[in-house]
């Protein structure tokens, strides 16, 4: 999956933190929601504006990052 298909990052929405196209919704936002005992089916019902392709593109976005992170000792 290209997550880039389905975030953006523009420093007018949100502050440049990466969102959903088209919505205010953060990838950060969606990553709280799991993360809280949220469902993909919960999250899909409370935001319509949402589908299961958007949940999955949040979770590669954040797991590609995680692999990007570089380590700087101190």
């Amino acid at each position: 999956m290209n997550a880039s298909t389905y975030i953006s990052i523009d420093p007018n929405i949100r502050f440049g933190k990466p969102c959903i196209k088209g919505t205010r919704i953060a990838v950060s936002d969606i990553l709280q929601w799991l993360a809280s005992g949220m469902s993909e089916e919960e999250i899909l019902v409370d935001f319509p504006q949402l589908k299961t392709e958007h949940i999955r593109a949040a979770l590669a976005f954040a797991a590609d990052r995680e692999t990007t992170i570089k380590l700087v000792a101190a």
